[in-house]
């Protein structure tokens, strides 16, 4: 029977990438999203891969999604928690709103979903868990505390996880990925892209697509031996 996989974040970006990847493994994809209803329209039309709206920074909601989710198409046994936002800012100009919205939504929603999830797949002796971290988080970047924070978080959060997980049979593992050409990146001034482009030894920007075989990689059911591992996919950018 196909296992059922939630991608979070799953209807744009990477995120939509991840949730293809593994559609294309074979699993039963839903893919989570926050507000943006018509491109999450457009994402399930064109891909007939079911999507899930809800705030994955809040328990509650989080709660009643999960629970959706499991009562539709099955209990979840692929989470891969990839939604994240930017707030960015100095210190200096940087309010607690804005710490407390990237901390909530980056690195909460990985204890919220992990929270609601963990416990049934151990009992079912299988789970596979992605947190997708950052570069940032490992580097550091001028103007992201918050998202440094949070990301950084992430990559602890996976290792200390896996030790709980890895005795049932659930791996947890995290990727850290470079800049990705992305909306995000490409709404970036063209000056300050290319002199982010001549830091990457392979000399390119990276692809979703990239992002999303890693993923793949690191949820199959072969991939039992690898966990709280943290895979960097940047183009050689930060060599960690």
């Amino acid at each position: 029977m196909a296992r059922v996989a939630l991608v979070t974040g799953g209807t744009r970006g990477i995120g939509a990438a991840i949730s293809l990847a593994l559609r294309t493994q074979g699993r039963i994809v839903v893919a989570n999203y926050a507000g943006n209803d018509l491109a999450a329209e457009a994402f399930q039309q064109e891909h007939g891969i079911r999507v899930a709206k809800f705030d994955v920074s809040k328990m509650d909601a989080c709660v009643e999604g999960i629970a959706r989710i499991v009562e539709d198409v099955g209990p979840i046994e692929i989470l891969v928690n990839n939604a994240g936002i930017t707030r960015d800012g100095t210190l200096g100009r940087m309010n607690r709103d804005m710490w407390d919205a990237v901390i909530d939504t980056n690195l909460g929603s990985c204890y919220n979903l992990c929270k609601l999830t963990f416990e049934g797949m151990r009992e079912r002796k299988f789970g596979r868990v992605v947190n997708v971290g950052s570069i940032n988080g490992q580097a550091g970047q001028y103007g992201q505390v918050n998202y440094a924070a949070a990301k950084s978080g992430i990559h602890g959060f996976t290792k200390a996880l896996a030790q709980e997980g890895a005795r049932y049979g659930i791996t947890v593992n995290a990727i850290a990925p470079g800049y990705v050409d992305t909306e995000m990146v490409r709404a970036v001034p063209g000056e300050v892209l290319r002199k982010i482009v001549a830091k990457i030894p392979v000399g390119r920007l990276g692809h979703a697509e990239d992002i999303a075989r890693g993923v793949a990689f690191l949820t199959a059911d072969e991939a039992d031996f690898v966990t709280g591992s943290t895979l960097s996919i940047n183009g050689g950018q930060h060599m960690y």
